[in-house]
């Protein structure tokens, strides 16, 4: 499956222009890892493009992303990518033994809070947002109160990378594609 291929599947199934952001947000993270640790950045791109393309239609945990692995293996996708894509809800019980996998559950959330974090700025613009003001998002328990912290420092920690360092290239990555994301 290439990336033309996975974006068309991701809107086949998505319509919600604000879970279709989400995706590129983790897309570009992915991306921006996959060449860090010297992996594939295409692949790693179409799991991040794809990790949540069932959510709105399935969003019960018996649902995503149970019925979205079951139509990736359908397309033969690689293995690897079925089990990132399982890995990255605690709740499924696929442990994460590969980079991408944890790579995908490290960033899932953290694409969200850097999201919000940029919304509440008065020009709503990702290039305006610092590390800094991410973390200082992430202790205000209220704030975007559905996004997990415990995942953030738990997906951070599973790569081995500090959390500043990890935000920053998260952040990096979202700043470069911020014309998609509205941001």
């Amino acid at each position: 499956m290439n990336r033309d291929e996975a974006y068309k599947l991701l809107t086949e199934y998505t319509s919600k222009e604000g879970l279709i952001k989400h995706s590129l947000a983790v897309e570009a993270a992915m991306r921006a890892y996959a060449k860090i640790f010297g992996e594939d950045e295409e692949s790693w791109g179409i799991v991040g493009l794809l990790h949540d393309f069932d959510y709105e239609k399935y969003p019960q945990e018996d649902g995503h992303p149970y019925k979205g692995c079951e139509i990736l293996k359908e397309k033969n996708v690689p293995s690897e990518w079925v089990d990132a894509i399982m890995g990255h809800g605690d709740y499924t019980g696929v442990k994460r033994e590969t980079k991408m996998a944890k790579t995908l559950f490290a960033v899932d959330e953290l694409t969200g809070l850097i999201t919000a974090t940029a919304l509440i700025r008065p020009t709503k613009k990702i290039s305006e947002v610092e590390v800094k003001s991410v973390r200082k998002r992430m202790k205000q328990k209220g704030f975007s109160a559905a996004i997990s912290r415990e995942d953030i420092i738990k997906g951070a920690e599973e790569l081995g990378i500090d959390l500043d360092e990890h935000i920053a290239t998260v952040l990096k990555a979202m700043q470069g594609i911020s014309d998609r994301l509205g941001l």
